[in-house]
Formats: structure tokens, sequence, C-alpha cells
């Protein structure tokens, strides 16, 4: 294994010196650092990674906490991303340490993490209002970064248009002729579903209409929770059967689907359906049949500006300009169609 003492005699320098050029010490000159950092690639030196710790401050880790539960388990989405997050910080010679946690104390892992692995920054998944995760980190002023957004964000995140997710497939309902309109939503706590239910509940008040209670569904997002909710809206056991549901995913709509079925209801003829697609594999919108309209979006797209973000913050670039909001693209296909005319009534 080659050593800091071995580029140095190759070079004729002293072992300090040859630690600093590859540190980026300014004392060093570029021509000096340019020679040391290309002689060490040369003889494939690999840095100690505690020596250079104690050298930087840092350990060259990001923590990655989430809840432990069997939907997570079961997400080809999320593992999408861990996979891109790994690849992308191990080319900034950053590593992904990753824990699942079932504590109900959601800052508790954050604090045992730090103490035994002393992670740079972290990456935070799934924000909820007065995230107490956030509050810790600010606190110990930890860098961080949140795929989601929530709470007039003032840290570095990446996320999605929610709002716009929504509305714009209740536009296109609406220009239908579709006015009883249901949702399946995520699970409540979470931001994207509480921006979603906004956008929403906004979208049908600008186009006079009114939403029920009944008409508004949380769960998490699996095929059961749809097929559940869907078969309390499409049954009439608490009202008026929608003309169109929207879905919070494609899992979501893949239970929607089902229940309909099951009813002797045809899509979109009875019923239309959207859904937002974060391009989950075994769930692709567009093998649905009918073909599924939706708002989509890759999840796996949300690896690179994570990614991107941690390392400028890591650089001394602010959280405040570290801030991106995507739109999705909205595909219409043939889950979609004119309201049934004795459906076009509001509730």
């Amino acid at each position: 294994m080659t050593t800091l003492k071995d580029i140095a005699s190759e070079l004729d320098l002293s072992p300090a010196t040859v630690s600093r050029a590859l540190n980026g010490f300014p004392e060093v000159n570029a021509r000096t650092k340019e020679l040391v950092q290309k002689t060490a690639e040369r003889m494939n030196y690999r840095p100690n990674q505690f020596a250079r710790q104690l050298v930087s401050g840092r350990s060259g880790m990001i923590g990655m906490i989430i809840k432990s539960t069997e939907e997570t388990y079961g997400n080809v989405a999320f593992f999408q991303v861990m996979s891109g997050l790994s690849t992308l910080l191990a080319e900034a010679d950053l590593d992904l340490i990753f824990q699942a946690s079932k504590d109900q104390d959601i800052v508790a892992p954050y604090e045992r993490m730090l103490k035994k692995t002393s992670p740079d920054a972290f990456i935070l998944m799934g924000p909820e209002k007065n995230d107490p995760r956030i509050n810790f980190l600010k606190s110990k002023d930890i860098p961080f970064v949140v795929h989601g957004s929530v709470d007039d964000p003032d840290y570095a995140f990446y996320d999605i248009d929610n709002k716009q997710v929504a509305s714009s497939v209740v536009d296109v309902l609406c220009d239908l002729g579709h006015s009883r309109i249901a949702m399946i939503n995520g699970p409540e706590p979470l931001s994207f579903a509480q921006e979603r239910r906004t956008g929403y509940l906004n979208s049908m008040r600008t186009h006079g209409l009114t939403v029920p209670d009944f008409a508004l569904h949380h769960g998490v997002l699996t095929s059961d929770q749809g097929y559940t909710s869907a078969l309390s809206l499409l049954s009439e056991r608490r009202g008026p059967r929608p003309s169109a549901i929207v879905c919070a995913s494609t899992t979501i709509a893949d239970g929607v689907y089902r229940a309909a079925k099951d009813l002797g209801l045809s899509i979109p003829k009875d019923l239309s359906v959207v859904a937002h697609d974060d391009a989950i594999p075994e769930m692709r919108a567009v093998n649905f049949e009918p073909a599924l309209t939706v708002t989509r979006s890759p999840i796996r797209d949300a690896s690179a500006p994570l990614a991107m973000a941690i390392q400028k913050l890591l650089e001394g670039e602010k959280p405040e300009d570290l801030q991106t909001i995507a739109k999705a693209e909205l595909i219409v296909r043939n889950s979609t169609a004119p309201a049934p005319k004795d459906r076009t009534d509001p509730w």
C-alpha cells in the first residue's frame, strides 16, 4: 500500500508537504499541488480515513436515516434513490451511511449516529410540519439537505411542485366536465400530501366546486389503500359516487382500478382516474389497462440534485441558495374521458 512517505520519496519532498498538497493547503503552490496529486494517482495512493479526518475535520460520510416500515422495504423507487445517491456521492469521495430505524423518537437515531460515526451532513426524507429532525440538526449546526420541503424552508432541499401536481389534473378533469372529483392522497402528516391537498382544494375552489369530507382520503401509498378508499367512494356508502378520482401514486391507482372492476364500473366510461407517477419500474402507468393519465416526475431524478446540494453545502454555500423545486410533466392517456351525463352535477 502506497504511503505519504512513498510519494515524498518519489518527489524528494517532505511528507508534511505532500500531506498539505493533497489536502489543498494554500501555502503549497499550484505547481507542487498538481505534481503531488498526479503522482498520488499514478501510485494508486489511498488516504487513511482517520488521518484525513484529523487533518480536514471531516469524516467523508453522509448520514441517511429512514423509518423502518414494510412499505419502505417494498418500495423499489426508494432503493433507486438510495443507489443513485450512493453512486453520485462516491464520485465526490463521500460515503452514504444508511440506517433504518423503528425508534418512536425520530431524533434518537440521529443522536446515536452523530456519537458513533460523526457524519459531515445528513439527507432527510419525508419531512413533516415542525419536523423535529430539522430542528435538531439546526441546533447542532450540522449541514443537511431535505428531499421535500415544509414550514417556509430556510434549508437546502429538492422537491417537486406538489401543488401544481394536484391542481393540473383537477384542471384537466374540470375541462372534461367533471365536478365530482375525489382524491386519495398520501399520509396526512407528510409535506407532499399536504401540498397536494392544498393544490387540489384550491383548484376545485377556482372552478367553483366544493369538496365534501368523504371525498378526500389519506393513507399509505399502497394498492390495498387505493382499493379500500375507492370501494368507500364508489359504493356510495357516504355520499354520491365521484365521476373522477385523483390518486397520489400509481400504486394507489392500481387499487382504484381493482375496485372499479369489482364494482362493475368501466374506466374511463364510468370513472376517470389520474395519478402521480414516480416512474416505479413494476408499476408503469403506460401498462395500465386503460393506460393511466399521470403527472410524471421520476423519483430517481432526486438523486443528482440532492447529492449536488450536499457537496455545495460542504463547500460552504448557503442553504437558502440550494433550494430546487421541479415541475412534473402532465401526460394525458386513456384513463380520462368526459364526465358521464348523469354525473355532471356537483355534490
